[in-house]
């Protein structure tokens, strides 16, 4: 008979001493959380950050991350989600129900406009679009039910800059609580708070992460009754991230804006050559003056995301694109950005939105941190198979 006790393993009495200090923060662990006595138990509160209660509700990493991101963003409260779609749908949860009205760009990001169109529309929450490059449009449609108007810059695939100043201004001038999917400027581009905007969320897949490795969003706030509001339904989601994915985050963020910032410098170098090349129509990327928005884009921004299209010439079918999209060899294909890793998507954008404004098969590119040279063969090589 095995009379080994491993009570003692677990109710080990030793405590490493405190006052350990090293670059990266520790990595905590937990859903159970231990309390002092019961008195703790029954009046701690897991809407502060304050103490903790159960790990859903977050840890010593995952307060630290908040934090961070919180500053990043000029904000002053963050919660954290498993992805970037989760900080949406935690936002729309929060602030709409029965009866109400969101209103979304119509160069929105492709899930969250099949959100609103399924899910939310089950909840008898409706739903509109609107021209972002137009903001008394947005002014006129705004109504009594009109809840919450989304915010994107720049806009999903296409790029257009919104003149955010105006749209931010129609809203509050109504009363509507404004939200920005600020995926693209990362809390590095340009600051949404000093805008008026009231809710900021972001994928931290993309930039703060950089490794494109981990799942992970974010919703910011500097108005405490706003953030209770998405706290309570935070909660009530039972979203929570893993302290592991928290850990390699944090460990991102120190080289978010050099990592931003070289993104940034390639893309526009691309970009600008493949404006030359005779195979592209139009190139989308709004530090250039060919895209919507450059304009706005230039009065609020210092930088650009590693983010562009290009609409290939009328001459070209679609099938044709995508032969040149799978001759290239540095360039991946895959959805997401901002990683080490070049990525190449092709887009039929008639069938994805009825997009009418972008005839022609247009593909989006996400530059990785290869070498410009090295990318510019790639595309060069590929560019031959169109003829």
């Amino acid at each position: 008979m095995n009379d080994f006790d491993p009570t003692p393993l677990i109710h080990h009495p030793y405590r490493a001493p405190q006052g350990f200090e090293a670059p990266q923060v520790g990595v905590y662990k937990a859903s159970t959380v231990m309390f002092e006595n019961v008195a703790a138990l029954r009046t701690r509160d897991w809407r502060n950050k304050a103490g903790y209660t159960y790990g859903l509700h977050g840890t010593p990493t995952t307060f630290t991350l908040e934090e961070r991101i919180a500053t990043l963003e000029g904000g002053s409260e963050c919660l954290l989600v498993p992805s970037g779609l989760a900080a949406i749908a935690v936002v729309n949860l929060a602030l709409l129900g029965q009866g109400d009205e969101v209103l979304l760009p119509d160069n929105v990001y492709g899930p969250s406009r099949e959100l609103a169109r399924t899910d939310l529309a089950r909840y008898g929450i409706t739903h509109r679009f609107y021209d972002p490059q137009d903001a008394a449009s947005l002014a006129a449609m705004i109504g009594s039910h009109t809840k919450l108007v989304w915010l994107e810059a720049a806009g999903s695939v296409t790029m257009e800059f919104p003149d955010l100043r105006a749209l931010v201004q129609a809203a509050r001038a109504r009363g509507v609580t404004t939200a920005l999917d600020n995926t693209w400027g990362a809390g590095i581009a340009f600051r949404p708070f000093d805008l008026g905007i009231d809710v900021v969320m972001q994928a931290l897949t993309k930039f703060p992460s950089g490794g494109g490795d981990v799942l992970m969003g974010s919703v910011t706030t500097r108005d405490a009754a706003l953030h209770e509001r998405l706290k309570l339904a935070h909660m009530h989601l039972g979203y929570g991230v893993a302290a592991n994915d928290a850990e390699l985050v944090l460990r991102s963020l120190p080289s978010l804006a050099l990592r931003y910032h070289a993104h940034d410098a390639a893309a526009r170098e691309l970009a600008t050559w493949l404006a030359t090349r005779p195979e592209i129509s139009r190139v989308l990327h709004p530090a250039l003056d060919s895209c919507p928005g450059h304009a706005h884009w230039k009065a609020e921004c210092t930088a650009a995301a590693g983010l562009f299209a290009v609409m290939f010439d009328a001459r070209f079918a679609s099938a044709q694109v995508d032969t040149f999209v799978d001759a290239l060899n540095l360039f991946k294909i895959g959805y997401s950005w901002a990683g080490p890793v070049s990525l190449a998507v092709p887009y039929d954008l008639q069938a994805m939105r009825g997009d009418k404004a972008y005839p022609g098969t247009l593909v989006r590119f996400a530059i990785g941190l290869e070498s410009v040279a090295a990318l510019k063969a790639d595309l060069t090589q590929a560019l031959k198979v169109l003829g």
